[in-house]
């Protein structure tokens, strides 16, 4: 797949591991590092990227007068090109939501809770899991350096497609057994996309989440993901800190605040490393 932008989706077949906290902080250490970043969240209609920038309350003041669309389960319709093409720029731009932190943001909608099934009344495989990679293809590819897509943290219809458009998988997982178990899966999983449809999909980053280096059970988990993903490790653990959920609230990252705790300060360097690596094996892999 040749293409001229950065593609990658937060998965981890398992939620509140931070996938969507890792997807908005990732997009705003690369957008510090001089990238034109686009969020896409797939991960369900609760809106949380939108909520994560602040920009959630124009969303659903959009959606409750009836002015929301298209939007982004649009783009999975079977006509959403004879939509594109009457509409013309104004079809894509109107996906699109501008944050205060220099990322632009297609949120979530309404609509993504029919979209599985909807998807999956397609008989064709190739045809159920391509509609997103197309999409991409040809109305995004181009128009930004990145696209971080947050997936379901479940495996469905859905996560297929962000999969199969992407071809790279951040793993946010934190420091226990079910999650170094999930990561295994996924790994399986890939590899079975690959066998059955000849889609490779990279495994480009485990990136350590909530860390507690405090703990003697902490690091040793960290120490085992470190050697079992050696090639595929973050370069630096996010450490828990109460800053990311404060700030979340409040509808912003930790790069917005303005006096961080020495935890959030240790989690803006970690996600601008990971960022830095993530943007070079991105790279490699186009």
């Amino acid at each position: 797949m040749e293409v001229s932008t950065n593609r990658a989706a937060t998965f981890l077949d398992k939620g509140g591991t931070g996938k969507t906290t890792s997807a908005a902080h990732l997009g705003v250490a690369l957008a510090e590092a001089g990238d034109d970043v686009l969020l896409i969240d797939l991960a369900g209609k609760q809106g949380d990227l939108a909520k994560h920038f602040g920009v959630w309350s124009e969303v659903q003041a959009d959606i409750e007068n009836d002015d929301d669309w298209p939007n982004i389960s649009t783009v999975f319709a079977e006509e959403w090109d004879q939509i594109a093409s009457k509409l013309g720029d104004a079809a894509v731009d109107s996906l699109i939501v501008e944050t205060d932190e220099g990322v632009d943001l297609i949120p979530a909608h309404p609509g993504l809770d029919s979209l599985d099934a909807d998807l999956g009344n397609i008989d064709d495989a190739r045809e159920r899991y391509s509609r997103l990679e197309r999409f991409l293809d040809e109305y995004i590819d181009g128009r930004y350096d990145t696209v971080l897509i947050d997936l379901p943290g479940l495996t469905n219809n859905v996560t297929y497609n962000g999969l199969w458009a992407t071809r790279n998988v951040v793993a946010p997982v934190e420091m226990g057994p079910f999650e170094s178990e999930q990561a295994t899966a996924l790994e399986r999983d890939l590899a079975k996309i690959d066998d059955q449809f000849g889609v490779d999909v990279d495994l480009a980053m485990i990136l350590p989440n909530k860390v507690d280096t405090r703990t003697k059970l902490a690091n040793e988990y960290l120490e085992g993901f470190g050697e079992e993903y050696e090639g595929a490790i973050a370069p630096e653990h996010v450490p828990a800190s109460q800053d990311i959920r404060n700030a979340a609230d409040e509808g912003r990252t930790v790069f917005a605040l303005e006096e961080p705790s020495t935890t959030a300060e240790r989690a803006r360097e970690a996600f601008l490393d990971s960022a830095s690596v993530l943007q070079r094996r991105l790279g490699e892999r186009r």
